[in-house]
């Protein structure tokens, strides 16, 4: 995708070989900072301080923690224990597991001195099949927004909520990708923007990335998604996910289920995209087994923003001494979605589906 109109990536290997380079998405909207990352804890604190997210971008990075984690130790002791860090950084997003897994199960067969520049090839591998995968769900969610737009002969308003854009990938994105493909091929189309309290990655993130690339956009208060689909103002809806289960429950980012019951209620398809290596087998039922984050109770008391004076400040929002949770992600039964969009094709959300789809 762009930035300043120039082709960029979320993640990439410096110039000098030696380390990967990141955009700080801590910083966004409002500066964009790129960082160096020349261990594996840095790749750790990048992943658990959230400079970068999304369930995709953060399985590759862990990829790339364990690669410079061989390029300093590549003894079977560095190679667990920086799997183990790693793992340990967040603890819902399906994707980091199965990026360090990979990573563990390709390098443990090869002797030492081999490990540091095979895992280096490796994590570049996983990086550029993700970019493959989030091009393929663009062009399988491309159809649907496509022959909605040919039945009504009018834009297509598409709602999301959080960031599953190109931001939470190495490029693309999931719930984005149908409608940059859209967007390419001309077809008319307007995206309703959650903010998507309490770290608004909607209104910081996804609001900017579209606005990069040109794509009509409105940012809305995460309470206003019902009301628009009561009057017949939204279309479809596209979300990304952290994790599904092997039934088709769906964890996402905190108010995703919200959404789902007022697309229900109100008769707009609930699509879900993701990559097919977000599904996690070994879970069934999503409400009483996928492990929900709670994070720092600041990001919900606290809010940044650009100030008047050109700087970007913090401010409290809440009463002092007043406590708050902040839970990061919610799941929604498969019940109320309508399909998966992944990069095999569309399906619904079954197992029986599922498994014929892998």
């Amino acid at each position: 995708m762009k930035v300043n109109g120039k082709p960029c990536r979320t993640i990439w290997p410096s110039e000098d070989g030696a380390a990967v380079e990141i955009i700080d998405q801590t910083r966004l909207p409002h500066e964009f900072i790129t960082l160096r990352l020349e261990t594996m804890r840095h790749a750790e604190r990048a992943i658990r301080d959230m400079q970068v997210r999304g369930a995709p971008l953060i399985g590759v990075t862990a990829a790339y923690g364990v690669a410079l984690a061989m390029r300093q130790h590549a003894s079977d002791a560095s190679l667990q224990a920086a799997c183990e860090v790693l793992l340990a950084a967040r603890p819902t997003a399906v994707n980091l597991r199965w990026g360090v897994e990979r990573m563990r199960a390709f390098l443990a067969p090869l002797a030492e001195e081999q490990r540091g520049e095979a895992a280096w090839q490796e994590a570049g591998r996983i990086a550029d099949e993700d970019v493959e995968i989030n091009k393929a769900i663009g062009k399988e969610g491309c159809r649907i927004i496509r022959a909605i737009q040919q039945r009504k002969h009018a834009p297509v308003n598409i709602l999301t909520h959080c960031n599953a854009g190109w931001l939470a990938t190495v490029d693309w994105g999931t719930a984005l990708a149908p409608i940059y493909a859209a967007f390419e091929e001309g077809v008319p189309l307007h995206v309703w923007v959650d903010e998507t309290r309490p770290r608004n990655q909607g209104a910081s993130l996804t609001a900017w990335e579209l606005g990069q690339h040109g794509v009509p956009h409105t940012v809305i208060v995460d309470n206003a998604g019902g009301h628009l689909m009561q009057h017949g103002m939204v279309d479809l809806a596209i979300v990304g996910c952290d994790r599904v289960t092997a039934r088709g429950d769906v964890c996402n980012k905190i108010g995703t289920y919200l959404k789902a019951l007022a697309a229900h209620d109100n008769g707009v398809p609930f699509y879900v995209a993701m990559p097919t290596s977000t599904i996690d087998w070994t879970l069934q039922d999503g409400v009483k087994e996928i492990p929900i984050e709670e994070r720092a109770a600041e990001e919900v008391t606290h809010i940044a923003g650009l100030a008047e004076d050109g700087q970007v400040r913090r401010v409290l929002v809440t009463p002092p001494g007043s406590p708050a949770a902040n839970y990061g992600f919610d799941v929604t039964p498969a019940r109320l979605v309508t399909r998966l969009i992944t990069e095999r094709g569309v399906v619904a959300a079954d197992a029986e589906a599922m498994r014929v789809l892998m």
